[in-house]
């Protein structure tokens, strides 16, 4: 079963690469602490501090070994920040050190945390922290000592751990909408041509026995529209035509682009020639009984040339395919417009 979306990594990739670089640190950190410093006070704290630091290495192994997609949809990310904050108390209790710098290491699990996990794995990791150490600290130091203690690295954590995460989380809508604006027309709400183009590449390597299907749809008379009504008007026409190619062609079957100007582009993998044909057809005689409502409530009647291009697998490259599909869309407008054209196999 995957965890939930709220206990799993923004970039599973990136969150695995930081917590490979977080242990092997924290590892070294806590090796010369154990050979020099407070933790060599006696052969348990020495000997608890290297199975620490054994600990740690055997984990920035096994997680620079597993796909990172794999811990992030089994919520081992969260659970590894929960498991580093209890570790961090663990070793103190077990060495029993008290001190500012000890505590300080629990900054590790929960500033990873709040750099790379959503929000709900951030507020477990944080609580995990705070409340292992509320637990440790006053075992080990007068309890009027470790109040204090206990709620200044609380503090701490709980306020930098929140910024941190909202930070994290403002970047993250900006590259969503950066991206959104990067494949999707603004107008229409279709993709655009580089989404186009990419999965007609795709198609035409590996569109199976049926073959890959292109339309092209262009709205007959846009200047005219343009030039009568205003330029909003044509937005409108764009919008109305984009609505009904998305009425008449499921999204899940195909690929609905807007190419640039009027010119609309509907892509069909796995399409055989008849069936696309059928395809442009409905979607001609839904735009010409389908007319626009114009803003003072009078109804303007569009038309659509369309050309249609069919080829199998390997039998076209992409410039060649749309070369095709072009040529039986000019086809249609110089036979009068309004009709669907279909290039030669």
């Amino acid at each position: 079963m995957a965890a939930p979306r709220g206990l799993r990594a923004r970039q599973p990739w990136a969150a695995a690469r930081s917590l490979v670089l977080m242990l092997g640190v924290s590892a070294l950190v806590l090796a010369v602490v154990s050979t020099f410093g407070t933790n060599a006070a006696s052969w348990l704290s020495t000997g608890a501090s290297w199975a620490g630091v054994g600990l740690l290495v055997v984990l920035a192994v096994a997680v620079r070994s597993i796909d990172p997609e794999r811990l992030d949809r089994a919520g081992l990310f969260t659970a590894a920040g929960a498991a580093g904050a209890l570790l961090v108390c663990g070793l103190n209790l077990l060495t029993q050190d008290s001190s500012a710098g000890a505590q300080a290491f629990l900054a590790f699990p929960v500033l990873w945390a709040a750099s790379h996990l959503r929000r709900a794995a951030v507020t477990v990791v944080t609580a995990t922290a705070v409340v292992a150490n509320a637990v440790v600290v006053p075992l080990l130091v007068p309890l009027e000592v470790g109040i204090s203690d206990v709620l200044i690295t609380g503090v701490v954590l709980t306020v930098v751990a929140s910024m941190l995460e909202r930070s994290c989380a403002v970047q993250e809508r900006l590259v969503e909408a950066l991206e959104q604006q990067a494949t999707v027309d603004t107008l229409t709400g279709l993709v655009n041509r580089r989404v186009l183009d990419d999965a007609l590449t795709v198609a035409l390597t590996g569109s199976g026995d049926e073959g890959t299907a292109l339309l092209l749809l262009d709205v007959d008379s846009f200047k005219q529209i343009n030039d009568e009504h205003g330029h909003p008007v044509g937005d409108d026409a764009l919008v109305h035509l984009a609505g009904i190619v998305r009425g008449q062609i499921r999204a899940g079957d195909a690929v609905l682009s807007r190419l640039g100007g009027d010119e609309l582009a509907v892509l069909l993998p796995g399409c055989s020639s008849a069936v696309a044909v059928a395809r442009a057809e409905s979607v001609l005689e839904t735009v010409l009984s389908t007319p626009l409502t114009l803003p003072d409530g009078s109804l303007l009647a569009m038309s659509v040339s369309v050309g249609v291009a069919h080829c199998r697998a390997g039998a076209l490259g992409r410039r060649e395919f749309y070369a095709a599909a072009d040529r039986a869309l000019y086809r249609a407008k110089r036979g009068g417009r309004g009709r669907v054209e279909v290039a030669p196999a």
